[in-house]
C-alpha cells in the first residue's frame, strides 16, 4: 500500500517545470493551472503583438530608444559614426528582408540607429554658443518671443551685437526678464543692457535639465534687463519667419486682451489659455490647484482640445451643408467638411504657439482627415505611431520633455484599453425612450470615469518624476470638470472667435 497520500486519492501534483511536488514546501495543487493560463496569456500577447502589420507601431519605440541613448552618452557622438552605423543597419535590414525574424530585429536596430542619428544631427545643426560666466552686457537685436508672467514677462532676443567684458563667446539668442507691462512686440528691434548667466543646470542629480531645453531652444544665456529697452531702427530687413512671427503673436494679443478686458483677474487668463496658449498670466495659486486637482492638462492646449475643435468645425459645417438638399445631393459634403476642418486645425495650431501635444494630436487630426477623403478607416494605433515618428523626426529632444511623455502615454493607455474589446454596454431591446437616455447617460458616465483613471494613472509616473506631485482626487475632478469643457467652455470659446470680427463676442466669453 502506497504512504503517498497523493498516489492514495489518485493524483499527483507537480512542479510547473515538471517532477513530482516537494511536500515541504506546501506547492498549492491550483498554481501550477494559474501559471499555464498566465503563461498562455502572455504568449497570446506576444503573438498579437508581433502579427502581421502590428510591428509598426514599435518602430517609434525603438527610434525613440535610440534618442534616448543619445541623451545619456557623456559627450556629443560623433556626426560621421552615427551616419555610419545608420548605413550598416540600414544594409543588414535589406539583406535579412527576406526573413521574417530576423529581418525584424534588424529593422529595431536601425530605427534606434536612425533616432541615435537623428539627435546627432539635430545637434550638430543647432550648435551654437553659449555663455560660460556671468557678465554684464549690451544687447541689441530683434525679439522673436514674448511671454506674459505673473510678475514679470520675458523675452527671446536674436542677438544682432552682445559686448560684454571678458566675454569669450556671443550668445546667437538670450532670454531675459523686464518689467511687467514693458516688453516690446514681437519683431521690434531692442537695445537694453542686462545681466547674463549660463543656462541653469539641474538643480539635483537626475533632475529636469533647463540647460538642455534651452540648448534646443537655440538660447546661450539668460538673465534680466537693467535699467529701460530702447526701440531701434533695425539694420537690415526682418527675415520672413521673424515677419510671420510677428503676425501669429499680433493675432493671439489681440484676442487675449479683448478676452481678459471682458474678463478681468484668472476666469480670463483661463479663458485666454484655452484658445492662445498664453497661460503665463494665471497666478500661481490657480496653478497649484490645477495640478493639485489634475486639472492642468485643461491650461495646455493638447490633443482634447484640438479634437473638440475639429468635432465641432467638423459636425457644425457638414450639418449645415446637409441643410442644403441640392447641394448635398450633388457634392460629397463630408469631405468639405474634413476639407475645411484641417484649415481650422491648422489655424488652431498656430494660434497656440504649436507645442509637442499639439502637434500630436494635428498630425493624428490630419490622418483621420486624409482617411475621409480617401474613403479609408484611419487605424488609431497606427496614426498614433507615425504622430510618433512625426514629432520625434522634427524634434528628437522632446522624447525627455515630460509634455511629450505625459501626452503620448495618456494617449496610448487610451487606445489600448479601448481597442481591447472593452463594451461599456449596448442599447438593449427595449425601444422606449426613457431606457434608451438612462443606458447612454450611463454608459457615457462610465466612460468618462474610465477615460479619467486610464489617463491619469498613466501620466502619474511621470508626473511624480518631473514635477513631484500626484493628484489623487484627480479622477472626481475630471469627472465634474471635463462634461461642462467639452458641450459648453470650448464651444463658446469658437463662437467668441467668429463673433469677435462684428463684435459680438463679449457674451461668448462671459
Amino acid at each position: 500500500m502506497s504512504l503517498d497520500p497523493d498516489k492514495a486519492r489518485g493524483r499527483v501534483a507537480s512542479w510547473p517545470l515538471g517532477g513530482r511536488r516537494a511536500a515541504v514546501w506546501g506547492w498549492p495543487v491550483g498554481l501550477p493551472r494559474f501559471a499555464q493560463n498566465l503563461q498562455s496569456t502572455l504568449t497570446g500577447w506576444v503573438l498579437a503583438d508581433v502579427a502581421p502589420g502590428r510591428l509598426l507601431p514599435w518602430l517609434p519605440v525603438t527610434f525613440g530608444a535610440g534618442i534616448a541613448l543619445y541623451f545619456s552618452a557623456e559627450r556629443q557622438p560623433s556626426t560621421w559614426a552615427s551616419v555610419i552605423l545608420l548605413l550598416v543597419c540600414t544594409t543588414l535590414s535589406v539583406l535579412l528582408r527576406r526573413r521574417a525574424m530576423a529581418f525584424a530585429i534588424a529593422l529595431a536596430f536601425t530605427a534606434s540607429a536612425a533616432g541615435f542619428a537623428t539627435a546627432t544631427l539635430r545637434a550638430a545643426i543647432i550648435a551654437h554658443p553659449v555663455l560660460q560666466s556671468p557678465v554684464v552686457a549690451n544687447v541689441s537685436g530683434w525679439v522673436e518671443v514674448r511671454e506674459e508672467r505673473e510678475r514679470s514677462d520675458r523675452i527671446v532676443i536674436r542677438a544682432h551685437r552682445v559686448d560684454g567684458a571678458r566675454m569669450t563667446e556671443t550668445p546667437d539668442r538670450v532670454r531675459v526678464a523686464v518689467r511687467k507691462g514693458t516688453a516690446p512686440d514681437v519683431g521690434a528691434f531692442v537695445e537694453l543692457r542686462a545681466r547674463l548667466s549660463p543656462p541653469v543646470t539641474p538643480l539635483r542629480p537626475g533632475g529636469y535639465d533647463f540647460a538642455r531645453d534651452q540648448y534646443f531652444q537655440r538660447i546661450g544665456a539668460s538673465g534680466f534687463v537693467l535699467g529701460k529697452i530702447k526701440t531701434a531702427d533695425p539694420p537690415g530687413e526682418h527675415t520672413l519667419r521673424l515677419r510671420f512671427a510677428a503676425v501669429v503673436d499680433g493675432i493671439r494679443e489681440s484676442i487675449d486682451k479683448r478676452i481678459r478686458a471682458v474678463i478681468p483677474g484668472n476666469e480670463g487668463s483661463i479663458a485666454s489659455a484655452l484658445l492662445t496658449g498664453k497661460r503665463d498670466a494665471i497666478t500661481q495659486n490657480v496653478n497649484d490647484a490645477m495640478y493639485v486637482s489634475s486639472l492642468a492638462h485643461v491650461l495646455s492646449i493638447s490633443g482634447y482640445h484640438m479634437a473638440l475643435v475639429a468635432t465641432v468645425v467638423f459636425f457644425i459645417v457638414r450639418a449645415g451643408l446637409a441643410l442644403l438638399p441640392t447641394f448635398a445631393s450633388r457634392y460629397p459634403i463630408k469631405k468639405l467638411a474634413a476639407v475645411i476642418t484641417f484649415f481650422v486645425a491648422t489655424f488652431y495650431l498656430i494660434l497656440s504657439g504649436a507645442e509637442v501635444a499639439t502637434q500630436r494630436s494635428y498630425i493624428m487630426l490630419i490622418i483621420v482627415l486624409l482617411a475621409v477623403l480617401v474613403d479609408r478607416t484611419a487605424l488609431t494605433l497606427r496614426t498614433l505611431a507615425i504622430a510618433a515618428l512625426a514629432v520625434l523626426l522634427l524634434s528628437p529632444e522632446s522624447v525627455v520633455h515630460p509634455s511629450f511623455q505625459m501626452s503620448f502615454a495618456a494617449t496610448l493607455a487610451l487606445i489600448a484599453v479601448y481597442s481591447n474589446g472593452l463594451a461599456l454596454g449596448r442599447p438593449s431591446a427595449d425601444n422606449s425612450l426613457s431606457a434608451r437616455i438612462a443606458l447612454w447617460g450611463g454608459r457615457e458616465v462610465v466612460a468618462l470615469i474610465l477615460a479619467s483613471l486610464v489617463a491619469g494613472l498613466a501620466t502619474m509616473p511621470y508626473a511624480a518624476y518631473h514635477f513631484h506631485r500626484a493628484a489623487p482626487y484627480g479622477v472626481i475632478a475630471n469627472l465634474f470638470a471635463m462634461p461642462v469643457v467639452s458641450a459648453w467652455v470650448m464651444p463658446m470659446g469658437l463662437f467668441g472667435l467668429l463673433a469677435m470680427p462684428f463684435g459680438f463676442d463679449a457674451f461668448f466669453w462671459r
